[in-house]
């Protein structure tokens, strides 16, 4: 293939639109949050993102690079096809039902990251164990995304893959540097742009392309491969209810969608915007599964492609940039080049700025620094973003299963995170010893069931297990989803057990190590009191307790607010109302 300049010159100054794009936003709003409240801005913007820039940056959020090549490379698949192309139906229901139950009770509170209420809860401990598995699934999540992009950009314009993810990251991160979420939000806009105009201008060349079959025919008949409609075998109905459980359910636990949560000017709006990126997400998607349907119905052989086919090659997951580049004119093929290199920095600048946003304020501030200034905290993130974007550079070089490390990341975000969410915010009574216990039996339960992208054998042989071709048995039974439920139930039980044992006075008062039935003077209530801004908070609230056996089951309670959506406190009340 040879070296095109002209591909080359398109990728720069798109880069150099986008990264003028984040400075501008960081110029504009660099006296934002100045009073002392800087850092609380870069997290979450000054908690003024509108109906328009904040409806594009949580759909942007999801419609990255995996999302797109994803969803072509399943409809693309023989056998598998547009019934297991799951992300665009369950990343929308993922943001309906984030929309519909946890956005109100996460922004009335004013809480800045998504973290906050575990640590009120359960304490700064427990926050950061479950900072770990956060972490790990925006890292291995970027890393995966800017893997993919050098693979893609090396596809159409034949440039060295380590060069293009380099410069990649390193244009993600300066504009996240500078600007923290303020660049994120405006450079989406833009990106997202980018992302409809560049795919849906590609879509009808691809099409008219003399070795592409009408596609409406090959939905539904074998011409050159299986119909790319697909089918669910009935052994593979329970692999396929866990995977769309996990994306359903496992895509609300994400810093990355609770920071655009949290930067809403209301409750109300944050729950029209998860809605607006519901629309965004499946409108963003169809492009990406007619891209995938077109490389269904393509007769390779009959293209510079050649034979074999890009499944035969095992290059299903480049299906996307295959179809730009041998289907598409050359003018037409950079220009979509550039929608995959815009969802890709879309998501990545996202998660960089998460993983910093968790740091800086859940592990640096409230667990080590309780009086750091704000001008400190600013220079840690900033640290932080260069560090973990370095990083995520670094897997997608160096790793050779970023996939299956970021896929095991992101089980674990929906057995371990989303049933503790559950917990935190709607059932009362559960403490940080259930929270422990409940981490622990589903992080085994995931572990021990195996992971073939990782080449990891399973423990438990559920139901239905069977070797695939490098005899690494593969679980046909939905444990991720047993795991998940398992945590969950954990939680509660261990929660109550805990309790009735310590209110009953089977166990003394000074075996409660972790302060989390016995309301008693310590610092780690004080650091709870002092995560959410409430000028109802005295000093005489945190004075010495007693503790009694005789204390009913709901005064134990230390925290008692932490499930109220809406905060009484005149700060949180006046944000509320603007």
């Amino acid at each position: 293939m040879a070296f095109h300049v002209e591909g080359l010159v398109a990728i720069v100054v798109f880069y150099l639109a986008i990264l003028a794009v984040g400075i501008w936003a960081a110029w504009k709003t660099k006296n934002t949050g100045s009073e002392g409240d800087r850092s609380e801005a870069i997290i979450v913007g000054g908690r003024d993102i509108g109906l328009l820039v904040g409806g594009f940056t949580m759909t942007a959020t999801w419609v990255g690079g995996g999302y797109i090549n994803g969803t072509a490379e399943a409809v693309y698949v023989p056998g598998y096809g547009l019934a297991w192309a799951q992300a665009p139906i369950g990343y929308s229901l993922s943001l309906v039902l984030g929309g519909l139950f946890f956005a109100k009770p996460m922004r009335s509170k004013g809480y800045v990251t998504m973290l906050d209420p575990f640590q009120q809860l359960y304490g700064k401990r427990m926050g950061g164990l479950l900072f770990i598995p956060a972490l790990m699934g925006e890292m291995f999540w970027a890393a995966a995304i800017f893997s993919a992009l050098g693979a893609t950009i090396s596809v159409i314009i034949d440039i060295n893959v380590n060069i293009s993810v380099i410069i990649s990251a390193l244009i993600a991160t300066m504009y996240t540097l500078v600007g923290g979420l303020y660049s994120v939000a405006y450079t989406d806009v833009v990106q997202l742009f980018c992302i409809f105009l560049g795919l849906w201008i590609s879509v009808p060349f691809a099409m008219s392309h003399p070795a592409v079959t009408d596609i409406g025919f090959t939905a539904v008949h074998q011409v050159h491969q299986a119909p790319w409609l697909g089918s669910i075998n009935s052994l593979d109905i329970y692999t396929w209810l866990d995977n769309f459980l996990l994306l359903t359910l496992g895509g609300i636990p994400w810093q990355a969608y609770f920071q655009r949560v949290l930067s809403s000017s209301s409750a109300t709006y944050a729950q029209v915007l998860s809605f607006l990126a519901a629309f965004g997400c499946l409108v963003m998607a169809l492009p990406a599964v007619l891209i995938g349907a077109i490389g269904a119905s393509t007769a390779w052989n009959e293209t510079e492609y050649g034979v074999p086919d890009p499944m035969a090659k095992k290059e299903a997951d480049m299906i996307l940039p295959i179809v730009l580049q041998y289907l598409c004119p050359v003018y037409i093929s950079f220009f979509g080049l550039g929608a995959v290199s815009a969802a890709v920095m879309s998501s990545a600048d996202s998660s960089i700025l998460s993983a910093s946003s968790m740091f800086a304020r859940n592990i640096y501030q409230l667990s080590f620094r309780q009086n750091a200034s704000d001008r400190e905290i600013v220079w840690v993130m900033r640290i932080t973003v260069f560090l973990f974007g370095a990083s995520a550079t670094a897997m997608a070089l160096l790793a050779s299963s970023v996939y299956g490390l970021w896929y095991l990341s992101s089980d674990l975000v929906y057995i371990i995170i989303f049933p503790q969410l559950l917990c935190v915010l709607f059932i009362k009574g559960t403490n940080t010893y259930g929270a422990i216990a409940g981490y622990l039996f589903g992080l085994v339960l995931r572990i021990t069931g195996g992971e073939p992208y990782l080449y990891l054998q399973p423990l438990i042989y559920y139901p239905g297990c069977y070797p695939d071709e490098n005899n690494i048995y593969t679980q046909r039974f939905p444990f991720k989803t047993l795991a998940m439920l398992t945590s969950f139930l954990t939680n509660i039980i261990v929660s109550y057990l805990a309790k009735y044992l310590f209110e009953s006075g089977t166990l003394p008062p000074k075996l409660d190590f972790l302060d989390a039935v016995v309301a008693r003077y310590s610092r780690e209530h004080m650091d709870k009191a002092t995560l959410v801004k409430s000028d109802n908070i005295v000093l005489n609230e945190l004075a010495p307790v007693n503790p009694r056996h005789s204390l009913t089951l709901s005064s134990t309670f230390t925290n008692k607010e932490a499930f109220n959506y809406v905060d009484s406190s005149p700060e949180l009340s006046n944000t509320e109302d603007n």
